[in-house]
């Protein structure tokens, strides 16, 4: 009888490394192919270029591959249990990294399915390891097409598949091209995961401040728009827009057509009408909370004048803000989403988070499948984690990138006047070739 061997991938970008794997299984029997859902990409790192079908389509057509099976989770658990293969064969590449716990559980399994072997944590007779291709990987030519650049459609409709394939998504503030850079190649190995920021906000309050300029909508979107296209230009992640209050409908309307036109993913406007005031101060200043029905004529205008299903129109809501209690939120959250509202963002000053929390388990009763933002800057003590756990589906770390650099470069420029050279500062700042090892096509 043909023995079995298993082999997992997510064959996003089919290349010769995969091919190289795939020849070496075929060398011990029947090649059955566990493709990782689109789930369980997004769960490990980020979202598949590539769906799940168009993957499968591909895999099923080579002909050193006997059958492909779906693998819905990064464990091999279950699909090892039922398929019980004589062997797993992987390239040598998940030794160290992220990838290790995953490795390890396999070996795990491999003994229980096979107790006779002589056991080894490290290694399973079973286990066959192929030489990762270090000359072509599925890494580098991802590497490659985000240097290429993607096209504005693909950028902007990222946020929707990201929604149906993972909870929380991370967007971190960014104000320039070179912080969008950082947010995008900023990662850390979690417990078997990859996880870095899913996407951009562009804050109103940093892009004011970042001009010198005070938080009350005095920059234009004209003047924002340079912003925006810096970013696209060297990344391909998608981006949320702070937009405050919208402005007035009829030019909403035109806003909305502007930031789809280049790219934008999502447009954030809150229900307050007047001269914008950061929503942190509360009730410390005056504040004005925007009618229901006006605010919802905004949001149907705003929706009707989109030309694409993918851009969307989140709600911001300011009740809890201006101390105005959770049943005053709840009944605009569900006003605003009637009126065609795409998501909901709820605001709190407390840094308890309690108020934060009932109005998700009192939202969620009602509607299980709205997107819920947040912004946690006041509850800060909050994981993203635990945050999802409560429906939350996007946490925006919203002002963080400008606060850190306005720190660090004051400090750069007193130790130079201190110190009256630049000596003692280098400690503080990075160094160049890391810098332009940042920025595509330098190096």
């Amino acid at each position: 009888m043909q023995k079995i061997v298993y082999v997992a991938m997510a064959a996003d970008l089919l290349h010769a490394g995969h091919i190289n794997v795939l020849q070496h299984a075929k060398q011990y029997g029947k090649v059955i192919v566990g493709l990782f859902s689109d789930h369980a990409i997004a769960m490990m790192e980020d979202a598949p270029l590539l769906d799940f079908e168009e993957r499968k389509k591909v895999i099923e057509n080579l002909s050193i591959v006997d059958s492909v099976v779906v693998q819905d989770a990064p464990s091999y658990k279950e699909n090892l249990y039922r398929l019980k293969p004589d062997y797993v064969v992987h390239g040598d590449d998940w030794k160290k990294g992220y990838l290790k716990i995953y490795r390890d559980e396999v070996i795990e399994i491999l003994y229980d399915l096979y107790p006779q072997e002589k056991k080894d944590l490290e290694y399973h007779p079973r286990l066959i390891e192929v030489p990762y291709s270090t000359h072509i990987n599925a890494l580098g030519i991802k590497r490659t097409i985000n240097a290429l650049g993607i096209s504005k459609a693909m950028q902007q409709k990222r946020l929707r598949v990201l929604l149906g394939l993972k909870k929380p998504l991370r967007f971190l503030e960014t104000h320039s091209a070179l912080s969008a850079l950082i947010a995008e190649n900023t990662c850390v190995d979690k417990e078997g995961r990859k996880v870095g920021f899913d996407g951009f906000w562009s804050s109103s309050l940093t892009d004011s401040t970042n001009r010198g300029k005070p938080d009350i909508e005095a920059v234009e979107l004209s003047m924002r728009l340079n912003t925006l296209n810096e970013i696209f230009e060297v990344t391909h992640k998608p981006l949320i827009y702070d937009a405050d209050t919208g402005g007035l409908l009829e030019h909403f309307v035109f806003s909305v057509r502007t930031l789809e036109r280049v790219g934008v993913s999502a447009v954030v406007i809150e229900d307050k009408t007047g001269l914008k005031k950061n929503s942190l101060l509360g009730n410390e200043v005056h504040q004005v909370q925007e009618d229901i029905e006006i605010f919802c004529q905004k949001i149907r205008a705003g929706k009707k004048a989109q030309v694409t299903q993918d851009f969307m129109i989140i709600a911001r809501i300011e009740s809890l803000i201006l101390d105005k209690g959770q049943d005053d939120a709840l009944k605009r959250a569900f006003a605003y989403i009637e009126a065609g509202a795409d998501g909901i963002m709820i605001h709190s000053r407390h840094k308890d988070g309690v108020e934060i929390i009932e109005f998700l388990k009192a939202f969620r009763k009602k509607d299980k499948n709205t997107p819920i933002v947040v912004v946690p800057t006041s509850f800060n003590a909050i994981s993203a984690e635990d945050l999802a756990k409560y429906g939350v589906n996007i946490v925006i770390y919203a002002n963080h990138m400008l606060r850190s650099a306005f720190i660090a470069m004051q400090s750069v420029a007193k130790s130079i006047l201190e110190n009256d050279r630049s000596l003692e500062a280098e400690k503080e700042c990075m160094s160049i070739k890391e810098i332009l090892s940042l920025i595509p096509g330098t190096i």
